[in-house]
């Protein structure tokens, strides 16, 4: 999921003002401590937004939402570290919609700087950008930032915790707060005398923190390790609950039917559906119609006995007017030429020229757990319970919804049962408000069906990319590339922020402009198409599509210059940034790379640099009777420091497997202004018995943190396209890949 990467006018003005020290903000208020939200009762504490104490223990709230990423047991784990918790007694929850809950780590992606080649002005500069994050009530879970925005916070909230409570202890017992140590959630005083947390908390909560030094990694105990998940035992025996799991005293079941043209509804006739046993009301939308019965089952068919007449879709109805409307883009000027190196005219004429021309489809998210939210509105207050990765959204677009102020608006985040971006819109969080208000005093279950989910959709955007290229005497010349397609920013934005997206479109390019290549005359452009398809942010954004069509290129720049493409990587990468050619070292070195595969077999090797992190892949396929196995992937990615490594490795795996499947059957396809794919029959991923082993070594050459949920996907892509070129000969320029190919899936 983005950082919010365009610099809009209006955003790039609220942030460089602020990094000047006044205009918008004021330096003051840019840094001023946002109030803590926790509101304790009698024997408990907030010690701050982070550390809440009752008289059972100590429970850290986090700040970002647990989507199956293992983001709570390393957020916890940062401030446990500090706090000297045992790891048994960690208990964890997430914050209410706060501004305190800001995300540190996502506005600083505004600026239009290559991030592996950021200075420490630059690292500075976006650290300012990056608390405007508060202003903007970006509580949000996405763009790889969890650990980036939590590796500081969550310990100095931790450490304040630790130090408050000494104090504490200290009046209590009469010694010096020097004096005492801390172990297992006690104070502990020369004498051996132990206090625990739980029963210091109210006197802690008078006492103002002082100020705190944190631990030197050599004293860690659980950062850097492996750590049992907090989440594991619950979700291995079915007692984790889930949004969809919830369930209130006197509940109803909803489902809803939208326009799948994404349009308004004409009218309907539900006299059928009214007499079906269980239906208990039907509810007309501006955008379609929602049934409540008294399960879930009864609501979907009820809604599917429902004559619905909708209006006209208000984009190009199919695909081939889809992407006619992308190529004329190619036609305008760019909306952003954010990478411009040397001189792409003034080129040798012995020089051999490559021309190639690429294409990816929309994708949807296609989350586990559909989309639903239960809400209970009582005419003066709304209370939301649901899986989302952008809790103040939830609360601000609710309570606009039924005509309530933010502050009468509760929410409660569950669990997830997949996100990838999608979760960060709330559009099924707002209809399940406004069909509760019908229903005063009832709570109410909306559940998508999975029809619904994948044709209610906001889409990875599609995109066709034209690249041109020169290399001579084994050397890349040039790459000059074009990139066009609908922009994610500026379908997203006005929904997330209320600000229109214009100025340069990073998302669009980036995983183009910003790869470590030092290609001498080197061009990214970057053209928009406005189509009026619903996107948002899937799993890697922009690099998930860039990847390919930049990946794929180089490996035939590296044909035509009769190169390994491994080693021309390198080449390219090991003096413009050591760190990811070390990357490519490694998964040379992991998966025994020679350029060279017996029959029957193909390699294929990509890298990306994306959220931070560089990732080198290879992923081998083999020729079987029953079709193209995608047999093993290598992978070596650096994140600067791994707060788990069991985590960044699950991480990696995971993305691998979210990027193949998209790459060999993800697409979604138009017909008569609807989405074709339905289900998972026809929107298909890879299963158990056909994904390949992943082996992920994890390296530590870089100095700043980075992100590990989406750079695992972007180079899976074409990794595999690239391998079934070597094992076939026959290059494949668009996605998916099973058009092309007989693959096992």
């Amino acid at each position: 999921m983005s950082r919010i990467g365009t610099i809009a006018r209006r955003t790039f003005l609220i942030g460089s003002a602020a990094i000047a020290g006044g205009v918008a903000f004021g330096i003051y208020k840019l840094n001023e401590t946002p109030e803590n939200p926790l509101t304790p009762g009698t024997g408990e504490a907030a010690l701050n937004p982070f550390i809440f104490l009752d008289q059972t223990g100590v429970t850290i709230i986090t700040p970002r939402a647990e989507m199956g990423q293992g983001v709570h047991t390393t957020l916890a784990a940062l401030a446990a570290e500090e706090l000297d918790l045992d790891w048994q007694d960690v208990r964890v929850l997430h914050g209410p919609p706060a501004a305190a809950y800001y995300n540190n780590a996502m506005v600083g992606g505004l600026l239009p700087f290559k991030e592996y080649q950021m200075t420490g002005w630059q690292h500075m500069m976006a650290g300012q950008l990056d608390k405007a994050g508060k202003f903007l009530s970006l509580q949000v879970t996405g763009g790889s930032t969890s650990m980036r925005d939590g590796f500081d916070r969550l310990r100095e909230a931790g450490a304040s915790a630790r130090e408050t409570l000494k104090l504490a202890a200290s009046d209590r017992l009469g010694v010096a707060a020097a004096s005492l140590r801390t172990e297992s959630g006690r104070v502990i005083a020369p004498d051996g005398t132990s206090i625990a947390y739980g029963e210091l908390a109210e006197a802690a909560a008078q006492i103002v923190p002082p100020t705190v030094t944190l631990r030197d990694p050599s004293q860690w105990r659980y950062l850097g390790q492996s750590m049992p998940r907090l989440d594991q035992v619950a979700k291995a025996t079915g007692t984790a609950q889930f949004g969809i799991d919830t369930r209130m005293e006197g509940m109803k079941f909803a489902t809803i039917r939208q326009n799948p043209q994404r349009a308004a509804m004409s009218s309907f006739d539900a006299s059928a559906a009214e007499t079906m046993p269980g239906v208990e009301k039907i509810i007309a939308l501006e955008t379609g119609v929602a049934v409540v019965a008294s399960n879930t089952w009864l609501a979907f068919q009820a809604a599917d006995a429902i004559d619905i007449t909708w209006a006209p879709a208000p984009y190009p109805t199919d695909q081939d007017a889809i992407w006619a409307a992308i190529e004329d883009s190619f036609d305008t000027e760019p909306n952003s030429t954010l990478r411009h190196d040397g001189n792409l005219v003034d080129l040798p004429e012995e020089a051999t020229l490559v021309e190639a021309e690429y294409r990816m489809p929309f994708l949807a998210h296609a989350t586990m757990e559909p989309m639903n939210a239960t809400a209970l509105f009582t005419g003066d207050a709304l209370q939301v319970t649901c899986g989302n990765q952008s809790p103040v959204m939830v609360r601000d677009k609710c309570a606009e919804a039924t005509g309530l102020t933010p502050d009468q608006v509760t929410v409660q985040t569950t669990i997830m049962g997949g996100g990838f971006g999608r979760r960060g819109d709330v559009d099924y969080a707002v209809l399940a408000a406004q069909v509760a208000q019908q229903m005063p005093g009832t709570p109410i279950q909306l559940t998508w069906t999975r029809e619904e989910d994948m044709t209610q959709d906001f889409y990875r955007p599609a995109a066709i990319g034209r690249f041109r290229g020169a290399v001579q005497d084994g050397k890349v010349l040039a790459l000059d590339g074009k990139i066009a397609g609908p922009s994610v920013n500026a379908s997203a934005m006005p929904r997330w922020t209320g600000m229109e997206a214009s100025g340069p479109d990073k998302i669009h390019v980036e995983g183009a402009y910003d790869q470590p290549y030092a290609i001498p005359n080197y061009r990214i452009a970057g053209h928009l198409t406005d189509l009026g398809i619903p996107l948002g942010y899937w799993r890697s954004v922009g690099a998930s599509v860039t990847a390919f069509l930049h990946e794929t290129f180089i490996d035939e720049l590296a044909l035509a210059a009769g190169r390994d493409p491994l080693d021309l990587r390198l080449e390219l990468m090991r003096d413009e940034h050591p760190p990811s050619a070390a990357c490519l070292e490694k998964v040379a070195e992991m998966s025994g790379w020679t350029g060279q595969t017996p029959d029957g077999i193909g390699r294929g090797v990509a890298f990306s640099f994306s959220f931070g992190t560089p990732v080198a892949q290879v992923v081998e396929v083999a020729q079987t009777d029953a079709g193209i196995r995608i047999n093993k992937v290598w992978v070596a990615c650096d994140v600067g420091l791994a707060l788990d490594p069991s985590i960044v490795r699950a991480q990696m795996m995971s993305g691998v497997i979210f990027g193949l499947s998209a790459a060999a059957m993800g697409e979604i396809t138009f017909a008569d202004g609807a989405v074709e794919q339905q289900n998972f029959y026809d929107y298909d991923a890879l299963r158990m018995h056909t994904a390949p082993a992943v082996e992920v070594a994890i390296l530590e050459n870089k100095t700043h943190l980075s992100g590990a949920g989406e750079p695992g996907t972007p180079p899976s892509m074409p990794a595999l396209g690239n391998a079934l070129f070597d094992l076939t000969g026959t290059r494949a320029r668009s996605l998916p890949l099973m058009h092309s190919f007989d693959l096992l899936m």
